[in-house]
């Protein structure tokens, strides 16, 4: 993403983060990878600003998070909230993906960030 610094701290999180995803993520990661959802070009574990994103499409500006259950308690809701917002005020979409909708309809979330990176395209 041009403009924003990428921490070094970020880019080696990103580096074993990128290495260590999840099996929703790794799931994912095989349909969007290569171009693979409507010619869109997909980056894993993405380093932007403080921030490591999940998946980030540049051209659209799209950022996918897969959240596991971790993400239902209350101190890691209320930073997602503040990591969202961040990523808002420097034009990033972030879709929020529950990783058990991976697992048991991948075709409506393939179609769901089809969808919101469609929506972001001129």
């Amino acid at each position: 993403m041009e403009g924003l610094l990428r921490s070094a701290g970020s880019v080696s999180r990103a580096r074993v983060q990128r290495r260590a995803m999840t099996p929703p993520e790794a799931r994912l990661w095989i349909c969007l990878r290569r171009r693979g959802l409507g010619g869109l070009k997909f980056r894993r574990q993405h380093p932007v600003g403080p921030y490591v994103l999940d998946f980030y499409c540049a051209e659209t500006k799209l950022a996918v998070e897969v959240d596991g259950q971790v993400h239902a308690h209350s101190d890691r809701a209320e930073h997602d909230r503040r990591r969202t917002e961040w990523l808002e005020r420097h034009g990033v979409l972030v879709l929020r993906i529950v990783a058990e909708a991976v697992r048991v309809d991948l075709d409506g979330v393939l179609a769901s960030i089809r969808a919101a990176a469609e929506s972001r395209v001129g």
